[in-house]
Order: structure tokens, then C-alpha cells, then sequence
């Protein structure tokens, strides 16, 4: 690791990019504790992401992700955040300040593969957006705040660590 301010490694990117699965990994690989944001948003709430969404909407869901991101306060830890990570700009700030921040970049073809679950996944969509559309709006802004962009397309998890460890 670095000797940046924080110690943290933050995996962003797409819903079906791995940040859960890839985290845990990596976090055993590079000693470090794992957090997952969606789980702190869910024990929160007391709700699933789906439920949070089909109540309270996609600015709501938003809030309450960022609201989570703003309460962490780790060190040594890698941590998953939401595929919506990204639309708060003091979350991501936040972040920044907790350490690396690494986007996992992977494909449409690739996500549609993974995400066969869309509609119960909590999945943070706007009324009529395609996945497509998803993607590209949010491929910009990940793009933005990482600090290290791993294409993940066609590698296994393990693989995917190991370009992450040699990129720290």
C-alpha cells in the first residue's frame, strides 16, 4: 500500500462487476478487514435494497447509500460500495479521503450475462433507463473518482486480485 492518508482499498463499479465477491477476496489475500456498504444500508433500514428502492425511490436509495458511505470510518479495510456509489459526490469525496479507490470496468455483454436477477437485485435504475444506459452514465463517473481502473472482462477473481494488489 501507498503511504496515502487512508489505508482502505474501495471497490466501485457496476452491479455484476464482483466488488462483493472480488472484496472478500482481496481482503484475505492483502490482510485486510472487508465492509460492504450495501450490507450497513440493509441492517440500517431493516429493508433489502429492492424494498428500499420500490418504497422510497432511486433520490431516497441515493441518500440513504450516501448517508452510509458518510458514516464509515475504517482503516485497513476493503470496501464493496453500491453500484450508485457514484452519484454522491461528498460519498465519494469520502472515500477519496479513506484511501484507493479501484473500479472494476466490465462490459455490457458481460454484465448481462451476470445479472439475470435484475428486477429483485436493488438494482438502482430511473424509470425506463435500459442497462445499456446505466452503464454509460455511469462508466463516467467511476471512471472519475478511481484512482486505478482494472478491465475485469474474460479474468477470473483471482486474477482480478492480483491486478489489483500489483496496481497498489
Amino acid at each position: 500500500m501507498s503511504d496515502q492518508a487512508g489505508t482502505n482499498v474501495t471497490l466501485i463499479g457496476m452491479p455484476g462487476s464482483g466488488k462483493s465477491t472480488i472484496g472478500v477476496v482481496l481482503a484475505k489475500r492483502v490482510n485486510l478487514q472487508f465492509v460492504d456498504t450495501d450490507l450497513i444500508i440493509q441492517t440500517s433500514q431493516q429493508r433489502t435494497l429492492q424494498q428500499i428502492m420500490d418504497a422510497d425511490g432511486f433520490d431516497r436509495f441515493c441518500q440513504i447509500e450516501e448517508n452510509a458511505v458518510l458514516s464509515l470510518n475504517v482503516d485497513h479495510h476493503v470496501i464493496a460500495t453500491g453500484g450508485s456509489v457514484c452519484y454522491g459526490a461528498e460519498g465519494m469525496a469520502h472515500l477519496k479521503r479513506l484511501g484507493r479507490i479501484v473500479f472494476l470496468k466490465t462490459s455490457l455483454k458481460t454484465l448481462e450475462q451476470r445479472l439475470s436477477n435484475m428486477a429483485t437485485r436493488g438494482i438502482a435504475l430511473k424509470p425506463g433507463q435500459s442497462l445499456e444506459q446505466l452503464l454509460h452514465e455511469r462508466d463516467a463517473l467511476y471512471t472519475r473518482y478511481a484512482d486505478i481502473t482494472i478491465e475485469c472482462d474474460g479474468l477470473n477473481v483471482e486474477r482480478i486480485c492480483e491486478l489489483i494488489e500489483a496496481a497498489l
